[in-house]
Parts: C-alpha cells; structure tokens; sequence
C-alpha cells in the first residue's frame, strides 16, 4: 500500500495516542525508511511530557518508548502505593514532581480539592502527580507505558499491563492489531481476554482456531504459563474513539456482559457490537 504513494519528502513520522508497540514500530520504520518518534502526554499536561526532540544529531529512538522527560517534567517511576521512587525495570505508576510546570491543568474549576485529592493524593508518602498510567523507565532513562493503571490485569497475583500482552500478540506476523482486558474470574481474580484483529480475512474456523493457538502459544513462551488467555476472540475491528483510542472500557464490559456505559465518543458502534455478538454465541 505504502508503494502507491511518494513519501520521499517525509523526514520524520510523529505518533501519539495508544503506545507505540514494537511490532508497529519495527513495520512502519522499516517500511519508510525514516525516524519514527513516539511520544507521550495527557489532555491536563497540555504538551508533551516524554518525547525525543531532533538535535544537529539524531535523537537515540528505542523502539516502543516515547522517550524521555522534557525540560519542567520531574517523571519518575513510582509504587502505586507509596509514590517511593522505584529501581530501573521495575512496574509502577508515572508519576511527576510538583509544582507542574506552565502550560499544565493546575486545577479543576471552583473545585481545588478535586484536583488535589484525584491527581495529587494518590501515594500515602509522598506528594506527586500521577498519570495513573503503568510503565517502567531502564537504566539510559527510556519510559515505556505498559497501559493506564485502571487496565493493569491481575491473574492469581501476577500483574501484566495492557500493553505487555498486546505487544506480544501483534509480534505474530499475522495479526495487525489487538487489545487485552482483564475480565472477572473467580478462581484467578482476572483473566486475560484477547480481541484480535488479523492482517487478512480469516472466515473459516480452521484458520481461525489455527491464529488462536499460535497466539496462545506465543503469548505463554514470551510472558509466562500464568498470562494464558481465557479466550482470544478474532475480529474484524477494534471499537475506537474518533482519536484513535482503543475503548478498553467497553470491551471489558462486552466481555464481562456488562452495561458499556457512555459511549458518546465511539467511532464505529457496529465494531463494539460484533464483539457482543460474539461473546454472545460463545456464552450461549
């Protein structure tokens, strides 16, 4: 598809939204042969937080990271609990040091208290924002967002981000892209629940069940036995909102045959209803 167009002139591609896979990453640099810059930001931060700026050099691109913090921002990976400051590779939540710096959401309207209590009382020892989005930061100072905080899945203990099991499903060469929920099970706390949405039409079961098994499998070898998918369903399309964001929300209450709540923001409601329809047949 990419061959049909000039992309010549193209110097760098900027992306923002869902985190930026490996997978992804690896596919679009390679197939246009320029720098691919992630970056990462909220609506309440106004600009972005972890990003590379280009220099006279290029800038040090790791794929699936964002980058690092930007001049104002004091990021820093903390216990969910605490807010203490945890070691290099270790999960926790983004968090940034107060005062924020101009540009960014200081409050909300005639309701200081909200703001403070929401996103700057969440850690019991400390006074900090949090993104409430789960990442890790390695040891040159790189950030990766494994999802937000509220999507991070718990099997019997073991506590996996969105992302980690996304990335890894879409590391199969047949599948363009996927989301992972954690929905309610009684004997594990969650289990993880994938929708996958494969590079081609896959109609028949056979081939269908064939992507299943070989996503279960990669899945297992690369993050462990305890992260086994409960269910992997294929389907023609994630349900989206008009920027681009994957309603995680709504396909955990699809999944768990729950009300979807406020959907005003949904880009294609036929999407969010084939999932439906699917956990319908397979609990009928």
């Amino acid at each position: 598809m990419l061959k049909k167009y000039d992309t010549s002139s193209l110097q760098r591609l900027y992306l923002a939204g869902e985190p930026l896979d490996e997978p992804t990453w690896s596919w679009i640099s390679q197939a246009l042969g320029i720098s691919v810059i992630d970056n990462y930001w909220q609506t309440e931060t106004g600009w972005p937080v972890l990003a590379l700026l280009p220099r006279i050099e290029p800038p040090d691109i790791k794929p699936g990271s964002p980058g690092i913090a930007m001049p104002g921002y004091d990021a820093k990976i903390v216990d969910a609990n605490t807010g203490h400051t945890l070691p290099a590779k270790e999960k926790g939540i983004l968090a940034f040091g107060l005062p924020l710096p101009p540009g960014c959401m200081q409050t909300v309207w005639r309701n200081d208290e909200l703001f403070s209590n929401h996103y700057c009382g969440q850690f019991t020892d400390a006074h900090l924002y949090s993104t409430f989005d789960y990442a890790i930061q390695d040891e040159d100072g790189s950030f990766f967002i494994l999802g937000r905080s509220d999507d991070v899945i718990n099997v019997a203990g073991h506590r996996l981000g969105t992302r980690e099991i996304e990335e890894t499903i879409c590391s199969h060469r047949e599948v363009a892209e996927a989301a992972a929920v954690g929905a309610a099970d009684e004997l594990k706390g969650q289990s993880v629940h994938c929708f996958v949405v494969a590079k081609q039409d896959l109609s028949d079961p056979e081939s269908q069940s064939r992507l299943r098994t070989e996503i279960e499998s990669v899945v297992v070898s690369q993050l462990g036995a305890f992260s086994r998918p409960a269910a992997i369903h294929i389907i023609r399309a994630l349900p989206k909102t008009r920027s681009g964001k994957i309603l995680r929300r709504a396909i955990l209450a699809a999944a768990e045959g729950k009300e979807t709540g406020d959907l005003s923001t949904l880009e294609d409601p036929v999407a969010l209803e084939a999932i439906r329809e699917i956990i319908r047949q397979r609990t009928a």
